[in-house]
C-alpha cells in the first residue's frame, strides 16, 4: 500500500494518472475498476516463471526485430497498458508484450506506459494462479482490441492461444504455433519447455 491509496476511500477510485504516479515497488499492480489490485495473487511467480518469461521474451524479440520479419516491432516484459476494460481504464502489465512498428512506429516510443494495443500479450500461470481467471483476463485483452494471447502453462507444458473470432487452441509437445498474425513467427512448445529446463 502507497501514501497515495492510502488516501482514498473505499468508494474513490484511482484515475490511470494516479495509478502511473503511484511510486515503484517491489510488488506488480495493475489498474483494474480504479483500484490498485496486486497482478500476482495468491503467491508470486517462482522458478518456472522466472526461466519462461525470458526465453519467451527473445524468441518474440528475435522474430520481430529480424530483418526479414514481415512485421516487424518490439517485444517488452512488464510493460504496463492503457487500455479499457468495462467502460473504465485498465492498466495491466503483461508477462511479455510484442507490438508491430505499424501499431506502435519507433519514434513514437518513450518512457511511458504504451498508449497503442499491441498484437500480443504472453501471461505466464504461477503456482496456484486460477486458470479460470486468466482465461478471464484472456477474454478482456480480446475485448480491448489485443489479437493475440498467449496463456502459459508450465504444469501442463502447453500454451493456449485465444482468438478474438474463433475458440481458444491449446499447443503442447511438437504442435507449432503459427499464425498469419505473427507471420514467419513458429513457436513449439517443447522446444520452449526444454530451453527453460522444466522437467
Amino acid at each position: 500500500m502507497t501514501a497515495t491509496t492510502e488516501l482514498l476511500t473505499p468508494d474513490q477510485k484511482l484515475t490511470p494518472e494516479q495509478f502511473l504516479a503511484l511510486p515503484e515497488e517491489d510488488i506488480t499492480y495493475e489498474l483494474v475498476d480504479g483500484q490498485a489490485v496486486l497482478k500476482y495473487e495468491p503467491m508470486s511467480p517462482k522458478r518456472f516463471h522466472a526461466r519462461l518469461q525470458p526465453i519467451l521474451w527473445r524468441i518474440l524479440e528475435d522474430w520481430c526485430s529480424a530483418a526479414e520479419c514481415p512485421k516487424p516491432g518490439s517485444a517488452h516484459t512488464e510493460w504496463a497498458i492503457v487500455l479499457t476494460r468495462h467502460a473504465e481504464p485498465w492498466i495491466p502489465i503483461p508477462d511479455i508484450t510484442y507490438i508491430s512498428n505499424e501499431r506502435l512506429p519507433i519514434e513514437a516510443m518513450a518512457d511511458e506506459p504504451c498508449s497503442a494495443i499491441p498484437e500480443l500479450v504472453v501471461e505466464i500461470l504461477s503456482p496456484g494462479q486460477s486458470f479460470g481467471a486468466v482465461v478471464q483476463k484472456a477474454a478482456d485483452y480480446l475485448q480491448a482490441g489485443i489479437l493475440r494471447v498467449w496463456i502459459v502453462d508450465p504444469q501442463a507444458k502447453s500454451i493456449t492461444v485465444f482468438y478474438p473470432d474463433a475458440p481458444p487452441q491449446t499447443f503442447a509437445g511438437s504442435q507449432a504455433i503459427q499464425d498469419d498474425c505473427l507471420p514467419g513467427l513458429k513457436v513449439v512448445p517443447q522446444d520452449v519447455f526444454a530451453q527453460a529446463r522444466i522437467p
